[in-house]
């Protein structure tokens, strides 16, 4: 069993082993999309593997599309090279369930793919022709919130970005370059509409596509690189649309458990490639079941009627608050509890947590108790039932090779946006006390506990990578597991770092709870679960 068009032919071989494969005619599909492209995406990574192209392949199946969709690699063009054509852009897509069964299906919606490349003339050039064409209504995007990023990490402004600014669009060398110029591409055709949609996971995405492309049509039109109205079409919402999205779909790294499923099956050249530049894919993509993409409805050209396949569309405002409901209470600040504790108390996997009737009830109290009432609901989504889905379905689940040494990776960086939106919240109310939280300082207790990279049994470990490590581990240095040590004097600077909590802990008030907890947290080995089981 070859993952080929040819290797399909006898359909009764994959149907027999539980594989669900495309019901429409691809040659057909490929040939109308061809001709007629209605979407293009860049990223062919897992997420868009498993959701995106998942979509259409069901719309196909209902009919409601008749065209595909054309895939295009811009970061590592060997995914293009080693992956998509070898398979003739079909890929497998194993979803997990929480249950512990399994869905496997065929996905060929995908009729064509290219390499983002201007040195490949022949690639370019059909990339241009795609973006000529009057029927293109949607160029959508997941290559990660640096993909968007014109510097580096000290905010100097990338090489290629520099020579691009100077150079001008023929031949960019730069990600969002090749993007500007293809968009130019369509200015020059006609000044034809199209919504550029960033589908990446990050805050307010459709803003930072936009300011990538406008700085180049900025550079461009005023060196005299390109024609002054193309600065025009890029800021007209008429013609260019950059609208918010929100995404949420869990595709870990392709599983071994999964291959053993496939292999059994008989499905033939399994064996991941790991390219050049270090970007790990094989044939299939494994993925949970729930998924969420919510879009702004900002399409100046049309667009199909994707809603039919499980996608919403919706205000500005509304994406707003449904990320905000999911990064500031009922996904994220869940993950984060459990990934400090989880490595202080030796956990390996997320979904094991959830059967640790102490860790469980922590983030049920810190996401129904304390962080549901100051979410702002925003009718799209139901946020206790999506916190019902995250508690009951999604962590739970077994085949999720989510680790909390993972999650606790630049935690840092996250408490602020995931637990000090809250707390500001609180503040802010005329009917709620910042006091009555009693959990969310036990978490930030427990992330200065995790600090000390010692878990609960007093043996050493390695803390998640974190830009600010040698800023706060100093402070936690002189901590040892014993009662009666002066936990406040060493932490207290900590406390009041805002840029770490959202707040000052010591004005919001909530400062003596946490050096109380980190007090018990410390007494001794053990004393974490002690805490855990006195306070949750």
């Amino acid at each position: 069993m070859k993952l080929s068009t040819n290797g399909l032919v006898n359909r009764n071989e994959w149907e027999e082993k539980g594989y669900a494969l495309p019901k429409f005619d691809r040659e057909k599909v490929a040939k109308a999309t061809k001709e007629n492209p209605f979407w293009i995406h860049f990223g062919a990574g897992n997420i868009f593997r498993a959701f995106q192209a998942n979509v259409v392949q069901n719309l196909l199946n209902e009919g409601v599309l008749d065209r595909g969709l054309i895939v295009a690699e811009g970061f590592d063009y060997e995914i293009v090279e080693k992956m998509n054509r070898p398979h003739d852009d079909y890929s497998i897509l194993v979803t997990l369930k929480a249950d512990g069964n399994v869905d496997k299906t065929v996905v060929g919606s995908v009729v064509e793919s290219r390499i983002l490349d201007s040195e490949n003339t022949a690639e370019y050039e059909r990339l241009k022709e795609i973006f000529r064409k009057d029927s293109l209504q949607m160029v959508s995007f997941t290559i990660t919130e640096k993909g968007y990023s014109l510097v580096n990490g000290k905010g100097e402004m990338l090489t290629a970005v520099v020579e691009d600014f100077e150079k001008g669009p023929e031949k960019p060398m730069s990600y969002i370059g090749k993007v500007a110029s293809l968009l130019y591409t369509r200015y020059q055709a006609g000044e034809k509409p199209v919504a550029m949609v960033s589908m990446d996971n990050c805050s307010h995405n459709g803003d930072k596509l936009y300011a990538a492309v406008n700085a180049f049509a900025e550079a461009w039109t005023k060196n005299g690189l390109a024609e002054e109205g193309f600065l025009a079409y890029v800021n007209s919402k008429e013609k260019v649309t950059f609208p918010w999205s929100m995404i949420d779909k869990i595709t870990p790294r392709p599983d071994a458990s999964v291959v053993e499923i496939l292999k059994n099956d008989g499905v033939e050249e399994l064996d991941p490639v790991i390219t050049s530049k270090n970007t790990y894919v094989a044939p299939f993509v494994n993925a949970e079941e729930c998924e969420y993409l919510l879009i702004e409805d900002a399409f100046p050209n049309g667009r199909p009627e994707l809603e039919k396949g499980g996608l919403m569309f919706t205000e500005r405002e509304t994406v707003d608050k449904v990320e905000k409901m999911k990064v500031c209470t009922c996904l994220n600040p869940l993950h984060t509890a459990l990934a400090v504790y989880g490595c202080v108390l030796g956990y390996q996997k997320i979904s094991d947590e959830m059967k640790d009737e102490e860790l469980k009830k922590l983030v049920e109290t810190v996401g129904y108790v304390e962080g549901l009432p100051v979410v702002v609901n925003p009718g799209v989504l139901d946020p206790k039932e999506f916190i019902d889905t995250v508690l009951n379905v999604r962590i739970p689940n077994p085949f999720m090779p989510d680790t909390p040494q993972r999650i606790a990776t630049d935690t840092s960086q996250k408490l602020a946006i995931r637990f000090g939106e809250t707390i500001k919240a609180y503040q802010a109310s005329d009917e709620l006390d910042v006091k009555s939280l009693k959990l969310i300082p036990l978490v930030f207790a427990g992330w200065l506990r995790y600090l000390m990279a010692v878990d609960d049994e007093g043996n050493k470990f390695e803390l998640s990578p974190d830009p600010l490590l040698d800023t706060v581990c100093p402070f936690v240095a002189g901590l040892e597991l014993k009662e009666d040590q002066d936990v406040e004097a060493k932490v207290a600077p900590v406390l009041r770092m805002k840029q770490i909590f959202g707040v000052d802990l010591y004005e919001a008030g909530l400062a003596d709870m946490v050096v109380g907890y980190l007090k018990e947290l410390t007494a001794g080995k053990g004393a974490v679960r002690a805490t855990l089981k006195k306070y949750v």
